[in-house]
C-alpha cells in the first residue's frame, strides 16, 4: 500500500480560538507503509476544549513513535484495539480530573484510523466522522450523538435532525463523560480515499457536494487534495458556518 495524507484546518467564521487538533504520522517498516491518522474536536470554556484535544493527539503522537514498533513485532489489530480503548478511558479520566481542578467542563470527540499491511483499525468517540471514497461516498463511523440516536430510533426524521436545537449534543466526550465506550471497526484497506472531520465541516455542505470535489479521481496528488479540500472549506465558511473545520485526507494507491 501507498498514501498520500493531508490535512487542513480552519478556525472559521466565529471561534477565538481553533478547538480542533489533527494528527498524520506516517512510517515505512518492514510491513510496508504504515500510517496513523486522528481528528479530534475539542469543547470546554476559554481555550480547554483545545487543550483537551491537543493532550490526546499528543498521546497518540507518542504511541505510534514508541509503542508501534513493539507492536509491529508481533500483529494483532484485536491488542491494539484493546490498548487505545485503554488509552481513551485512561485519557477520559484524566481530561476529567483537571477539569474539575480547573471548574471547567472539557474534553474532546475523538476519531482515529490506523492503516498497516492490508488492513485497518477505527477507533471513534463522539460526532468527528470517517468516510471512505470510492465509487460513492460511505460513512463509516457512527455517531454519538442524541440526534443521531432519536434517527435510528425513528423519532426524529434526518430532515428535523438537520434544524434542532440539540445536533452538537454528544452523548459521549473524552473528558466530559462518566464512562466512554469507544466504537470499534476493522477491516480490509479498500482502494480509493478516506477522510476524517469535524462535525463543523459536513454541517453546511451535501455529501454529493464533498464527493464531487474529493473522487479519488480528482486526487492526483497532495497539491490537489490540498486544493479541493480548501475550496470545500470556503464554501463551508461562505455559508455561515459557526465551528471550527477541520479535514484529514488519505488517498490509497
Amino acid at each position: 500500500m501507498h498514501y498520500l495524507a493531508i490535512a487542513d484546518t480552519d478556525i472559521g467564521n466565529v471561534k477565538l480560538t481553533n478547538q480542533d487538533s489533527v494528527l498524520i504520522k506516517h512510517g515505512e517498516t518492514e510491513k510496508g507503509e504504515i500510517l496513523l491518522a486522528v481528528i479530534c474536536d475539542g469543547m470546554g470554556g476559554l481555550e480547554k476544549g483545545e487543550l483537551a484535544s491537543a493532550t490526546v493527539i499528543r498521546t497518540f503522537s507518542k504511541w505510534f513513535d514508541e509503542e508501534l514498533p513493539h507492536e509491529l513485532e508481533k500483529l494483532d489489530l484485536q491488542v491494539i484495539a484493546g490498548k487505545w480503548d485503554f488509552i481513551l478511558k485512561d485519557l477520559n479520566l484524566k481530561i476529567s480530573e483537571y477539569g474539575q481542578s480547573q471548574n471547567v467542563r472539557m474534553g474532546t470527540t475523538f476519531t482515529g484510523i490506523l492503516f498497516v499491511e492490508d488492513k485497518y483499525i477505527v477507533v471513534h468517540v463522539g460526532d468527528t466522522r470517517l468516510y471512505h471514497l470510492g465509487s460513492y461516498l460511505r460513512q463509516m463511523t457512527t455517531d454519538q450523538t442524541f440526534i443521531a440516536r432519536e434517527i435510528s430510533k425513528g423519532t426524529m426524521t434526518p430532515e428535523q435532525a438537520h434544524t434542532d436545537k440539540r445536533r452538537n449534543m454528544l452523548l459521549q466526550c473524552v473528558g466530559a463523560s462518566a464512562k466512554i465506550e469507544p466504537e470499534i471497526i476493522m477491516g480490509t484497506i479498500e482502494s480509493g480515499a478516506y477522510m476524517l472531520c469535524s462535525d463543523g465541516f459536513r454541517h453546511e455542505i451535501s455529501e454529493s457536494e464533498i464527493y464531487e470535489s474529493l473522487n479519488p479521481v480528482n486526487l492526483v496528488d497532495r497539491d490537489a487534495m490540498h486544493s479541493n479540500v480548501k475550496y470545500l472549506i470556503e464554501k463551508v465558511k461562505a455559508r455561515q458556518e459557526k465551528d471550527n473545520i477541520s479535514v484529514i485526507l488519505v488517498k490509497v494507491n
